[in-house]
């Protein structure tokens, strides 16, 4: 049976409801626009309603009538009022348009994406905060998640930024094993690549995990508002310190929260130890330091790496040497032993006699050592002592002399420091990315925060003495003869290194008489030679003095002796290598022969002597 065709009006009548549809709702939407002063006063009105209802069934029956006597008085003053019933009707709109506007819909709780990162973070924790003997456990498989989170925040991503967990008593959270477990696996659920902060309250059985934001990294090297005695390591969080430092950023002058090391006679941590991976910035430390240390004392730099870092402070005021052979830190550092019990000694005898300190004793010398691993190595290899040794007596008594040691190193070598340095510095820094474990192996305790794997240079952590694990960014202090600093931290260096110290030669003086002095011969008026000693200072003769030169001077033909006074004929050399001239006044004439070793400063506090000063010729 062939079927039937429908009839064109059924066939055609979908696309007409269609259209209608459409229709209506387009006139629909117009009639909503045109109607919505007229909706929105309305529902004003349908609120009001519900208002005035509820306040007249919340009123006690013996009030209701002096009530409605009361509502009745007040529309009879209103209707005798002049536009009184007008100025009613009017504030009646208004009040009802106020009551009825659409106001924005506020989330008062976590979207469907929010909601399953909580449920899957309180899953994962289940194992952790549940025991089966627990007859109504807060953590179990499948329970609810309101209960365990109180607090909760997330950023713009949909990750956590603030959670706050109640967990049971029985949690062993005083056992540092068990905190890093759940520590870890808050950090891997949340998000990695962010640094979050714990804080366990044991008493009240609360965690609070919160995200916290990076450290500024725009606060360069410069003058820091502190006391002799004080040195800014770095800068923390806003509510790790008490104190806040001045500082001119990138972004303005700004008060910002720093770790202030106090050094000094009444210091509990005289002595400092910077650890670090490479390029973490444990030199760039060590610069700020010595610029912050030279206007009130002297510094002694000693650089195992070789690499030049503290070249802008060679020959510098204040700085009495910057070695990175061998040999010189040997000396240098066996110098600072002995400058350290000198001090000792001068302040014992002052305190005995009852007479104040000795000034030379008082101003602060600074050691600042850096890699001594390398110069313990190659100690070794010539079978010298390891300079580290030479650090016992500073270490040992350099708060009381003054003496404040700064030792910086590597992680791959920090096995190879000595026990005088791991037990007398009780400051620590680890800078760079670390596992909490080496963090822990260097500070004595863990962060309480997770290390990130990238972190920029001189961020790290810090812990002075006994006290809290604090978050550091040392100012940026870098090598100002380096190509890629930048100009504004370079300027920024080089405007804080005090002069250079100047170097003066004696004066000659004025048509001075020529003596030519051979050995072993005898001197005559018209010879000329040169004795070259190390001392630069007048040499005076007289009658029948003998003039013994000895090794290791040399006798050259370039030099010459000026006499002030004409000297009769001399006599011949009594001996070889003796020179015996009448009653003259003999000075020496810089010629050739190398520069005198630096004149000691003017200043009134004049430091501990130079460890590389000349020793005087005999004779």
């Amino acid at each position: 049976m062939a079927r039937r065709p429908l009839p064109r009006i059924l066939s055609s009548g979908s696309a007409q409801i269609a259209r209608s549809r459409e229709i209506a709702r387009t006139a629909a939407d117009s009639a909503t626009d045109v109607l919505h002063p007229l909706i929105t006063v309305s529902r004003g009105l349908r609120k009001l309603a519900a208002t005035a209802r509820a306040k007249w069934a919340a009123t006690p029956q013996e009030r209701r009538g002096p009530t409605l006597l009361l509502v009745a008085a007040c529309v009879l003053v209103v209707a005798l009022m002049p536009y009184g019933p007008l100025l009613a009707l009017v504030l009646l709109m208004a009040v009802a348009a106020w009551l009825g506007r659409e106001r924005p819909v506020v989330r008062t709780g976590p979207d469907d994406a929010e909601i399953a990162r909580l449920k899957g973070l309180y899953e994962a924790l289940v194992p952790y905060f549940s025991v089966p003997e627990d007859p109504a456990p807060l953590f179990a498989h499948g329970g609810e998640w309101s209960g365990a989170f109180g607090e909760y925040a997330f950023d713009e991503d949909g990750r956590l930024t603030r959670l706050k967990i109640a967990y049971p008593p029985y949690f062993t959270d005083g056992e540092p094993a068990a905190r890093a477990r759940i520590e870890q696996l808050l950090h891997a659920k949340s998000g990695r690549g962010r640094e979050y902060r714990f804080d366990w309250d044991e008493e009240g059985n609360r965690l609070v995990m919160c995200v916290l934001p990076a450290l500024p990294t725009t606060i360069a090297a410069q003058r820091f508002v502190t006391v002799p005695g004080e040195t800014v390591l770095g800068f923390t969080d806003d509510d790790a310190v008490q104190r806040t430092v001045p500082v001119v950023s990138a972004d303005g002058t700004e008060d910002a929260p720093a770790v202030v090391w106090r050094t000094g006679p009444r210091s509990t941590e005289p002595h400092l130890l910077a650890v670090g991976q490479p390029g973490s910035g444990t030199t760039s430390l060590l610069r700020s330091i010595a610029l912050q240390a030279l206007p009130h004392g002297d510094v002694l730099i000693v650089e195992g790496g070789g690499t030049g870092e503290y070249a802008c402070l060679t020959g510098r005021a204040g700085v009495l040497a910057v070695e990175c052979g061998l040999s010189g830190a040997l000396a240098a550092l066996e110098w600072a032993a002995h400058e350290t019990e000198r001090r000792l000694v001068a302040a014992n005898r002052a305190r005995q006699a009852g007479q104040p300190v000795p000034e030379d004793t008082r101003r602060p010398l600074w050691i600042l050592l850096d890699r001594p691993s390398v110069l313990g190595h190659l100690a070794a290899a010539d079978g010298r002592p390891d300079p580290q040794e030479l650090l016992e007596v500073p270490l040992r008594h350099g708060r009381t002399a003054q003496v404040t040691v700064v030792v910086a190193e590597q992680f791959d070598s920090a096995e190879t420091l000595s026990e005088a340095v791991r037990t007398h510095t009780r400051a620590r820094i680890v800078l760079g990315p670390a596992a909490p474990e080496q963090i822990e192996a260097v500070l004595g305790a863990r962060p309480h925060t997770t290390p990130t794997p990238e972190v920029p240079a001189g961020r790290g952590y810090a812990r002075l003495g006994t006290g809290p694990v604090l978050r550091l960014q040392v100012p940026a202090t870098p090598d100002p003869y380096d190509d890629a600093t930048s100009e504004a931290h370079r300027r920024a260096v080089l405007g804080l290194l005090p002069e250079r110290s100047a170097v003066t030669a004696p004066a000659a003086p004025a048509n001075p008489p020529v003596v030519t002095v051979k050995t072993p011969a005898a001197v005559t008026a018209q010879d000329a030679a040169t004795v070259t000693t190390p001392a630069p200072a007048p040499v005076v003769v007289t009658a029948q003095e003998t003039i013994t030169v000895k090794s290791p001077a040399v006798v050259t033909s370039q030099d010459t002796v000026a006499i002030k006074a004409p000297a009769p004929a001399p006599a011949p050399a009594a001996s070889q290598g003796t020179v015996t001239l009448p009653a003259a006044v003999v000075e020496t004439v810089p010629g050739a022969a190398p520069e005198p070793a630096p004149a000691p400063r003017s200043e009134p506090d004049s430091g501990p002597a130079p460890f590389h000063a000349p020793v005087p010729a005999e004779g």
